[in-house]
């Protein structure tokens, strides 16, 4: 079998069998497609299994600076690059992983190689002002009544109950219909199912765009776009964007800030974050600990307000 081939196989694999996201394996595409290129230049030949096997640590190590110094010619940031190579190794190691189960191809170098220590990402929120008014004021920039329903919908969807932009683009008509004691069945990363409770100011507006879906069969989409197809998400992204210039709002602003804002608000009004792990549908807690780091203000009032010596001068 050749490299390519191998790779081939095991996007299939991280596709069907662990049910990896599409931007996970796009990215593992990209990322070990690049390393196949590089080692069969400097090789002469294309790459056999045998060819992976004896790969060497300085031979990776070759490949990780190369691709550094490629990202530096083109003045991406510290942290950036720093985020490209842990990812380039999480890659390396997850492909060999594969080799070593599925092809017997053993090569201890992958995990000898060092990964960067990169900054956490902390999510940045909207206010609460600010996501309230999002559904009713991107409605108002709409061209016609249905656009501005659709869209009032979708954003008080995604604020409203924490959706991710394409979990909730990929809901079909059937979903909502079957919706039971105001809980939707939603299908997240890794095809995950998670049942999240919706408030009834968003069953209310989910309601009322049913009720004018231009074609509200049940394996119909949801949320469709102009033409009737299933809407795509860079169009709801750019309703948002048109939203956030006319607010003088930071590139931030997004849908899936919407999400970072239900989780934070909830954090603020005193939700678990249990509760708010199985809502968002983390597979681990340790996702939903970010909003904690993000919300320090929040957790010194409740240490002020919790521990038994805080009242102490």
């Amino acid at each position: 079998m050749l490299a390519h081939e191998a790779l081939q196989s095991w996007l299939e694999w991280l596709t069907r069998e662990r049910r990896a996201s599409l931007n996970t394996v796009t990215a593992y595409q990209h990322d070990i497609g690049l390393a196949l290129a590089f080692f069969t230049e400097h090789r002469g030949a294309e790459l056999d299994l045998a060819a992976l096997e004896s790969l060497t640590l300085a031979d990776f190590r070759a490949w990780l600076a190369y691709e550094t110094t490629r990202a530096e010619k083109k003045q991406r940031n510290q942290d950036g690059a720093a985020r490209s190579r842990a990812r380039r190794v999480s890659a390396l190691r997850s492909f060999y992983r594969y080799l070593s189960i599925r092809h017997n191809v053993n090569s201890t170098a992958p995990r000898l190689l060092s990964a960067p220590r990169t900054k956490k990402r902390l999510p940045r929120p909207l206010s609460r002002d600010h996501a309230l008014a999002v559904p009713g004021e991107i409605s108002d920039l709409a061209q016609d009544a249905a656009t501005a329903l659709r869209n009032e919908a979708l954003f008080t969807l995604l604020y409203g109950a924490g959706l991710r932009i394409g979990e909730a683009l990929a809901l079909n008509v059937r979903d909502f219909d079957l919706a039971q004691e105001q809980a939707l069945r939603v299908v997240g990363k890794g095809g995950r199912e998670r049942m999240v409770p919706l408030l009834p100011v968003v069953m209310k507006i989910l309601a009322a765009w049913r009720g004018q879906h231009p074609a509200p069969m049940p394996d119909a989409p949801l949320f469709v776009g102009a033409r009737g197809g299933r809407l795509q998400a860079p169009v709801a992204r750019r309703a948002m964007q048109e939203w956030r210039n006319l607010n003088g709002l930071p590139a931030s602003a997004t849908p899936h800030a919407l999400r970072h804002s239900f989780a934070t608000h909830m954090m603020e009004g005193g939700a678990d974050l249990r509760a708010i792990q199985e809502l968002l549908g983390h597979a681990s807690l340790s996702t939903t600990q970010v909003y904690t780091l993000a919300d320090e203000r929040h957790l010194l009032s409740v240490w002020n307000r919790a521990h038994p010596r805080a009242d102490e001068g």
